[in-house]
């Protein structure tokens, strides 16, 4: 099955852009700290496209559901990364960052899930805020 027929209301994934499986964002979905030091995105049941063989534009889509809860957690250290001709500046903390997911795709029967959330760690994470493009001005 295309992506046109799995998915006949909606529009194909941006290839050209890069953006892949974006979905809005409920309210309830994010949470920030009152300190501002942890950041929980969880979202349940998400549909989204299965395509093994992506990024092939002509490749089989399938229906497919997510569920995922991923933590970030700032250590407190500073960082800042600018590059003026780009008009690009992030401004924030490095963080320590931990998700729990879950994806299937009822149609093949095929179901995963992750380990804990208290037992993953990323390499690197960091928040903050980022500013680009007719936003930027250098400091």
């Amino acid at each position: 099955m295309k992506f046109k027929e799995a998915f006949p209301k909606a529009r194909r994934p941006a290839y050209t852009t890069g953006l892949y499986w974006v979905v809005p964002v409920p309210a309830a979905g994010l949470t920030i700290s009152a300190d501002r030091k942890t950041i929980t995105l969880e979202m349940r049941d998400v549909p989204v496209v299965d395509q093994p063989r992506w990024p092939a534009i002509d490749s089989m889509a399938t229906p497919a559901r997510m569920t995922f809860k991923m933590v970030w957690r700032s250590t407190g250290e500073p960082v800042q990364y600018e590059n003026p001709p780009q008009q690009f500046r992030f401004t924030g903390t490095r963080a320590e960052c931990h998700l729990e997911a879950a994806v299937s795709v009822p149609s093949i029967g095929f179901a995963w899930k992750s380990d804990p959330i208290a037992t993953s760690a990323a390499s690197f994470a960091i928040i903050g805020e980022e500013v680009n493009g007719r936003y930027y001005s250098p400091r």
